[in-house]
């Protein structure tokens, strides 16, 4: 599989929401006892310019750890191809054991997701989509895969570049062309 280069998003000129999805405190034994810090993931984003990005921080103070996080996830923003209010097409992302699969849904639908999903798909700023999070439930796992899927996404314009035709030639969701039974179009 082919590295994809991809071009650094410039985190000042943007209007980036903070949420924090886990803090853990952690520890690390040693001969004189036990060294606590705390260790945040965090996701920003910026749901008018449809950015997202999300990093880790550990400090032994919480306030600390949320500020590194934010720094990491500053350096980590990614692009997102969304529709108005909801995205293109179903796609399921993939992380470790985790899987996120999202799908389109109707104006009035809402963001029907939980913990992790929701936090990334409110900083992208999608109002209107159907989740569901399979397998591991660490929130690492989770954002991770639900980058992932959103990565997948592509719009028009590289589908119809993709398939050699024009922009207008492609047909818009939920506009196939009726058939009957036999799977053959409708005269």
């Amino acid at each position: 599989m082919a590295a994809t280069v991809t071009k650094r998003i410039d985190a000042s000129n943007l209007n980036l929401k903070e949420q924090v999805v886990s803090i853990n405190r952690v520890t690390k034994v040693v001969k004189g006892g036990k060294n606590l810090s705390f260790s945040a993931l965090v996701v920003v984003g910026d749901p008018g310019a449809r950015i997202v990005g999300f990093g880790t921080g550990k400090a032994k103070e919480v306030p600390a750890a949320i500020k590194k996080g934010i720094e990491a996830a500053k350096k980590n923003l990614r692009k997102i191809h969304v529709l108005e209010r909801t995205i293109l097409h179903s796609v399921l992302g993939r992380f470790g054991s985790g899987q996120v699969l999202l799908k389109p849904a109707p104006d009035g639908t809402g963001v029907i997701a939980g913990g992790p999903v929701r936090a990334v798909i409110q900083a992208v700023g999608i109002q209107n989509v159907l989740t569901k999070s399979i397998g591991s439930h660490n929130p690492h796992n989770v954002v991770k895969a639900t980058i992932a899927a959103l990565e997948q996404l592509r719009d028009r314009a590289t589908v119809a570049d993709l398939r050699g035709i024009s922009i207008d030639k492609l047909q818009t969701p939920g506009s196939r062309t009726p058939r009957n039974g036999s799977g053959a179009p409708q005269q």
